[in-house]
């Protein structure tokens, strides 16, 4: 690991790479301590008990909790690319746009991205810190002005995030927008470990350093187990039929199509988060007293039972649903015979079955095993009887875009002609 660091720090270009994306990150970091004006911290409510907001808290490394300009984060821009993703199906001229090859129509569906991230950062910004008390007239203007003031604020926060991102993206290391949130997270991280240290120190007791003991061995292995699924795939091996095009032969190899395992990524437990956390905010909201919001306090906690078994279920449709809009086998079997491309054993008419069939039972296997991750702190949280610093969602998403990043670097290696000593061990 330390040679292949040397080897990195060796290489100019991949150095001067990596200190920009460093410095962006830094620049990120550090604008997020700016607080947003137009907000009275002091009227601000609890926001802890709201299940929505945490998990907006935890995307943006708290900068959300402290109601800096950087509180909506980069979390605009996922809804706003989820938003569009989604039209794209439903509407045709969307779609053709999408598959323009000459790529002009995904510059206009990246550029109308953007405008919607600002407004709905802005439209979020404004209703929610409304909702929590913030906006008043404290500070000698009127409400409406300070609503105004935190709306573009915190939509002018998202778009530089969104910039910074798209400048990594360009002329950094890896996405930009996915390192941005593997920040927030670890930042987030950071400070719960601190926590619980703070606790089991405060305490004084046996029971509260083993819990911090267990937490941290826990986290460890599904670390473990995340990078390993991760990185496994499965192989489908195909033959490409020759092909005569003038005096040239093409084709006649074989080669394989890969698929990852759990190809959904982390999109099934955000989904799911936000399905099974909107019901109790809103009415936590409307009425912080009322017998909903109280039956739902009392049984949908994070750690009940109810509560993990509903998850489970709603991660695994979710995995399904985002996989059916995700992969296609119809239009990947399609293109396999326009290529001249045939799965040993399986007719030209039966690869679009057999593919379905393969993906099958890769989404019950990616349900499966996300449901379970999703339950793992839920337990902790409901044995211990002590906050757990981490959620599935985080750890996923750290591996994943960590694990991106080192795919990418080794890239970069491997085009300038440096070999890394992944064999040995490197970075995996």
């Amino acid at each position: 690991m330390l040679e292949n660091l040397r080897k990195i720090w060796n290489t100019p270009e991949l150095r001067k790479k990596i200190l920009y994306t460093f410095a962006m990150l830094l620049i990120y970091r550090l604008v997020g301590v700016i607080p947003a004006p137009g907000v009275d911290p002091s009227n601000l409510v609890d926001m802890n008990q709201y299940g929505l907001l945490q998990l907006v808290n935890m995307m943006t490394g708290n900068a959300f909790s402290q109601m800096t300009i950087m509180a909506m984060g980069i979390t605009p821009y996922i809804n706003a690319s989820i938003i569009m993703q989604l039209l794209c199906i439903a509407i045709p001229a969307l779609e053709r746009m999408q598959q323009d090859e000459t790529g002009a129509g995904r510059e206009k569906i990246s550029r109308i991205t953007r405008y919607v991230t600002v407004g709905l950062a802005a439209l979020q910004a404004i209703g929610i810190v409304s909702g929590l008390g913030g906006v008043t007239s404290a500070n000698g203007n009127a409400r409406w002005v300070n609503m105004i003031m935190v709306g573009l604020s915190m939509a002018g926060g998202s778009a530089l995030a969104m910039w910074i991102g798209e400048r990594i993206t360009d002329k950094g290391v890896g996405n930009g927008i996915s390192l941005l949130i593997f920040v927030g997270i670890v930042s987030n991280l950071f400070n719960g470990i601190i926590t619980n240290f703070t606790s089991a120190g405060a305490q004084g007791t046996t029971s509260g350093w083993v819990s911090v003991v267990v937490i941290f061995v826990v986290a460890v292995l599904m670390t473990i187990v995340v990078t390993f699924v991760e990185l496994a795939e499965r192989r489908i091996p195909l033959q490409i039929a020759k092909q005569t095009k003038g005096r040239r032969v093409y084709g006649g190899q074989n080669t394989r199509l890969t698929l990852k395992v759990v190809s959904v990524g982390v999109m099934p437990l955000i989904f799911a988060y936000s399905f099974l956390a909107f019901p109790g905010t809103i009415a936590q909201m409307i009425n912080s007293q009322g017998a909903f919001t109280q039956w739902w306090n009392a049984n949908m906690s994070n750690g009940s039972v109810l509560y993990i078994i509903i998850s489970a279920l709603l991660i695994i449709a979710f995995t399904y649903f985002y996989s059916s809009i995700s992969f296609d086998p119809k239009k990947q079997a399609e293109q396999l015979i326009m290529q001249g491309a045939t799965i040993p054993g399986q007719r030209s008419q039966n690869i679009a079955r057999y593919l379905q069939s393969v993906v099958g039972r890769l989404n019950l296997f990616a349900a499966l095993y996300l449901a379970v991750l999703a339950a793992v702190p839920s337990l902790l949280t409901r044995s211990l009887n002590m906050s757990v610093p981490f959620a599935a969602s985080s750890i996923l998403i750290a591996v994943s875009v960590a694990l991106e990043t080192i795919r990418t670097i080794e890239g970069e290696m491997s085009i300038r002609g440096v070999d890394m000593d992944v064999e040995k061990g490197g970075f995996m």
